[in-house]
């Protein structure tokens, strides 16, 4: 439970509501008790005139309500009603009774609209946390090394992001709305049964222990079982994320039957684990009832004894009786609630695993921007291997790049080269080696000092459901409509996106759907154009596109990079022949470099290589 107690704790930043909301519970269950309290005894002095007058009208003619009143406090010290109050009554007995009546509604009115507010400032108290705890867990998952995210899958994370944080809420609504007014009116009421009787309400506290028991009991099921659930809803959104991300293969594949299967399959589980749940919570309940009604029939025969001798005044049993019961039925949905609050632990747990996980940025607040480039790349025995990997991604990785220079490089599929520009923009770190920038090392600078002056372009261009400018300026909010443009000129996307229905206002599909490859490809590198970088990074941006795309892109790299070191990651032939450099890459090794006529002639596998490509072509 010291989880959900962490994120509990946060309620106290807003000391001021939250005291409003505890002084709304406390009014609300004094209207209870009060009524409670004040009821018996009134009707009984009211009572007790009535009789008299009955019996004896001249006799009683001069009895009033507040001699009355101090006739019975004498006899009764625990249950004094103080005078002033029934001087108020009429004097006549059915009138008396009227006020009183309408005195308990009003204070059942007065109870209702505290209620209301208590329940209202406590739902918002709730609900402002859990979107400030869901902001923090988002944006501490986007500050995760990218391997973290990738090992675990995003769907884990998207589960403890919207899902996790749901059931956070519901735990903190029920603590903060429902226990508080449930504990509190049922406090009141056993205050007032020990008003009445403080002997029968010391045995009913024997229930307290038993009752501690078996919430702990029952706590600690809801607990495990949650834990499950989670990981069985995680595993459920991730298939359905495949599913309908891949919708396009899987139904070309004929797959349909095969999605549905291992859909059912995460279903049955997520079935499975909320039952088991939901069966401890529906045995907790009957369970405190059947304790609860024991106890009152025990609590009946002791008082039955007590009134046979003479110890016990039978309507101060009564009284005493019916605040108990008032109290019971306070706290009676306890268990439930408290179920609700001990299921939101698991929750709870989860959502501190991910905000303790060690950001990538954490030292940045320590270290000094990296100068823009402007003189070298330099890679030094750069090593690096992923988890479980058979051999490293790169070896000895040892190059440079001038300032201004186009290089590509290139290489059969899993030689390294994206691991080597994945690595210069620092979405992994080294195992050994280092990176220089202009002769500092990459991490001795900041992070975001290193990313601002990168245009990194890669293969599946990502785009957002939202209009052409937002595209673009993703990541730069405060670019003007006119640096967008002279962007989107840049990366001779301009033409297309003015031939859109209404032109960059146009919003595209989820992903880009609506768009070709090539046209998603020149919004991805006219949002690079725009941040204005000193290094411009692209990783097979041309693979998926078709012949003119390729060209278009082409020439807007020709014409951007002037003066910018442009790396290519790249198989496309025209990309390497319009290169400066190029350096060929096999298994995580440079095998060689030069520029494209130099390769050709003495490097043989990137003669293999140019000749697939014109087979290819």
């Amino acid at each position: 439970m010291k989880d959900f107690w962490y994120f509990a704790r946060k309620l106290l930043r807003q000391p001021r509501r939250l005291a409003l909301a505890l002084c709304c519970a406390a009014l609300s269950a004094g209207g209870l008790g009060a009524g409670l309290a004040l009821l018996g005894p009134i009707m009984d002095i009211i009572l007790t005139r009535g009789a008299a007058v009955g019996a004896n009208p001249a006799a009683a003619a001069g009895l009033g309500l507040q001699s009355l009143a101090m006739e019975h406090n004498a006899g009764s010290p625990w249950i004094a009603v103080p005078p002033f109050i029934v001087g108020m009554l009429p004097v006549s007995s059915m009138g008396s009774i009227g006020a009183t009546l309408l005195a308990l509604g009003f204070l059942t009115v007065f109870g209702a609209v505290c209620n209301f507010l208590h329940q209202s400032i406590s739902l918002a108290l709730c609900t402002r946390l859990v979107a400030v705890v869901r902001l923090d867990a988002f944006r501490h998952a986007l500050r995760l090394p990218l391997l973290t995210v990738v090992s675990k899958g995003p769907s884990e994370f998207t589960s403890r992001i919207l899902r996790d944080t749901a059931e956070l809420s519901g735990g903190l609504v029920s603590l903060t709305s429902n226990v508080v007014a449930q504990l509190t009116k049922g406090a009141m009421a056993f205050a007032v049964a020990v008003w009445f009787d403080w002997r029968l309400a010391l045995v009913a506290t024997a229930l307290a222990p038993l009752l501690g028991v078996i919430l702990r009991k029952t706590g600690k099921r809801i607990r495990r079982g949650m834990h499950g659930a989670l990981r069985a809803q995680e595993s459920l959104l991730r298939v359905t994320g495949e599913s309908l991300q891949g919708l396009r293969a899987l139904k070309t594949a004929a797959a349909e039957s095969s999605s549905v299967k291992r859909f059912n399959q995460a279903n049955r589980k997520v079935v499975i684990e909320e039952l088991s749940v939901r069966t401890v919570r529906a045995l907790s309940s009957p369970l405190m009832e059947t304790i609860a009604i024991s106890v009152v029939l025990g609590l009946a025969y002791i008082a039955a004894a007590q009134i046979v001798q003479g110890r016990m005044r039978f309507d101060n049993f009564i009284l005493a009786m019916g605040s108990l019961a008032v109290a019971g039925g306070s706290l009676r949905p306890l268990t439930q609630l408290w179920n609700s609050v001990q299921a939101s632990s698991a929750p709870a747990q989860r959502l501190r695993e991910l905000l303790s996980c060690a950001r990538e940025d954490e030292s940045d607040s320590k270290l000094a921007p990296l100068p823009r480039h402007h003189q070298s790349i330099q890679f030094e025995s750069v090593t690096y291997s992923y988890a479980k990997a058979d051999r490293p991604a790169v070896s000895g990785l040892t190059f440079t790049v001038r300032h201004g220079e186009h290089v590509a490089i290139v290489g059969p599929n899993g030689c390294g080269k994206t691991t080597a520009v994945a690595l210069l923009a620092r979405l992994m770190q080294p195992s050994s080696g280092r990176i220089l920038l202009d002769g500092m090392d990459i991490t001795s600078g900041s992070l975001r000092s290193l990313r601002q002056q990168q245009g990194f372009v890669t293969q599946e261009a990502v785009l957002i459901r939202a209009s052409i400018y937002e595209n673009i300026r993703f990541g730069l909010p405060h670019a003007s409509h006119e640096q967008i443009e002279a962007a989107s000129r840049a990366a001779h996307a301009d033409s297309f996106i003015r031939e859109l229905p209404q032109g960059y206002d146009t919003e595209i599909s989820e992903a880009g759907a609506s768009l070709s490859g090539g046209q998603r490809q020149r919004i991805a590198i006219a949002r690079a154009i725009l941040r204005d970088p000193a290094m411009l990074i692209l990783d097979e941006a041309t693979s998926q596109v078709d012949s003119h795309s390729e060209e278009l892109i082409n020439a807007a790299l020709a014409e951007f990079g002037i003066g910018r070191t442009v790396l290519v990651v790249a198989h496309r032939l025209s990309t390497m022949r319009g290169a400066d450099r190029v350096i060929m890459m096999d298994e995580g090794k440079i095998v060689d470099e030069g520029s494209h006529s130099q390769l050709l002639e003495r490097c043989d596998e990137y003669q293999r290589l140019v000749r697939a490509q014109l087979q290819t072509a």
